[in-house]
């Protein structure tokens, strides 16, 4: 029976490489949004179908599986150049600015100065230059595949440095290829970290939420997206908390470094915290390493560090409950103007949950609760934020939880397919995986209370922890 189930996960897993390859390879986020929904939503079946069949493999089994998925789901990224998100191309430019010498938040793509850095690859010239809808016109006859060439960059030191390391090691003329690689075998490094603290834990077949997810080889490898950086230091950052608060907080800042939200971790790394000299010994180590992670740009740069960061949040409606359907599922039932302390007031309460109730061995528990409660009063529209989310799942086992990024990746790319009604798309899809969430408490709770205390769900051995745990940090 065990041999037949991995034979069938092994013809899944080979269903999801064919689909994700057809995805990728699709250029119709623009020209047809619609069609390459339904590739992604039979990716998303098939990942589903393949976890099903794994979750009984021993796990020797599952280990190797587990990997051996994430190698060739990852390699699918690197099929095509970046489909649905042109962030990789400003990785690059600040990867090359750096590489001249030059201080990445000094000074936008579009500037006069940086001029002789500028290829025909990032910076096309000619009649056709600015055709299609990737293109962002710098001057007379030269357009840029940067988005946003006239603002300033957003990134932290860590991600820039991470790009300066990639633009030095890259051949001339490789273009897209180093970042998607990088992504690559960032993504790989994640799903063995997984397996390291899962195989501890008696269940490894959860490293496959991450390592099998659609959401890995197109936002990580495809799209090139730096958040798998910032994903795998908060992977380890969460596992070392438990035993040593300082190295896990050091972790964890480098984390936040990379690209600022993994700071929604901190509540579950201080989950459980009864003493404030413990809390310090998380903090401070986060806080020191941010610091010191930003001096070397603040000395060599005439401009703020910060770069468009606050920008970027007025941009995207985070201090407007009116724009852009931001806060959408508040916004079904509140008034715009309720919306922000409501979001205020709810946040306080879940983290003050986490950190007073949380248990310090899962510090990942409180971490995606509070991570995905953020994601559902926000709803942010842009899917490759919900990769530390889809990794924390994995940690937890609360599968219910993907329904976010899914719900990000039917905003992103479906929402477009409806024009006029794109929103509504958004809403609807945040509100299910709302619903799914509850679902999932609910039907955890009513099974917690029917099983006699101390025991384990069946199946599980003496060393596993329960799957979907249900203890004080919900």
């Amino acid at each position: 029976m065990t041999s037949r189930r991995t034979a069938v996960t092994v013809l899944l897993l080979a269903g999801l490489v064919a689909v994700l390859v057809r995805t990728v390879r699709a250029d119709d986020y623009h020209s047809a949004p619609g069609r390459l929904s339904l590739w992604y939503a039979a990716a998303w079946l098939l990942f589903a179908a393949s976890l099903w069949m794994l979750r009984t493999a021993p796990a020797r089994t599952a280990v190797v599986l587990v990997m051996a998925g994430s190698v060739v789901i990852a390699a699918t990224g690197l099929v095509a150049p970046p489909r649905t998100s042109t962030d990789s191309y400003r990785y690059a430019w600040d990867g090359r600015v750096q590489a001249a010498g030059i201080s990445p938040y000094d000074h936008v793509p579009a500037a006069a100065e940086l001029a002789p850095l500028r290829d025909a690859w990032l910076f096309p010239e000619g009649r056709a230059a600015c055709a299609g809808p990737d293109r962002a016109p710098v001057g007379a006859g030269v357009c840029t595949r940067i988005n946003r060439p006239r603002v300033n960059t957003v990134y932290p030191p860590v991600a820039e440095g991470y790009f300066l390391l990639v633009e030095g090691l890259s051949p001339e003329g490789t273009r897209h290829k180093p970042l998607q690689t990088g992504g690559a075998l960032l993504s790989v490094a994640t799903a063995a970290a997984l397996l390291l603290v899962l195989r501890r834990r008696g269940a490894p077949w959860r490293a496959a939420y991450w390592a099998w997810c659609p959401a890995v080889p197109v936002e990580a490898v495809n799209n090139a997206h730096v958040d798998v950086l910032g994903v795998l230091l908060s992977v380890a950052a969460l596992a070392a908390v438990v035993r040593h608060r300082a190295a896990g907080g050091a972790l964890l800042g480098a984390a936040v470094a990379t690209k600022l939200l993994p700071a929604v971790l901190i509540p579950g790394a201080l989950s459980g915290v009864r003493r404030a000299r413990d809390a310090l010994a998380v903090l401070v180590p986060a806080a020191g390493v941010v610091a010191l992670l930003y001096v070397p740009y603040v000395l060599v740069s005439r401009g703020s560090v910060l770069g468009f960061l606050g920008g970027y949040v007025r941009e995207e409606g985070y201090d407007d409950a009116s724009a852009r359907n931001r806060y959408a599922l508040l916004r079904l039932i509140l008034p715009d103007d309720w919306t922000l302390p409501v979001v205020a007031a709810a946040m306080t309460a879940v983290v003050a949950y986490v950190v007073l109730r949380g248990d310090p061995e899962r510090p990942w528990s409180g971490a995606l609760l509070v991570t995905g409660t953020a994601f559902l009063l926000l709803t942010p529209g842009y899917s490759w934020y919900a990769l530390l989310l889809v990794a924390l799942v994995a940690l937890d086992g609360r599968w219910e939880w993907l329904g976010i990024a899914v719900a990000g990746a039917a905003k992103y790319v479906t929402g477009p397919a409806f024009p006029g009604n794109a929103d509504t798309v958004g809403t609807t899809a945040y509100a299910t995986a709302a619903a799914a969430v509850l679902a999932g408490w609910a039907l955890r709770r009513r099974t917690a209370r029917g099983r006699p205390s101390g025991t384990r769900p069946a199946g599980l051995p003496a060393s596993a922890e329960p799957y979907g745990n249900t203890g004080r940090s919900a």
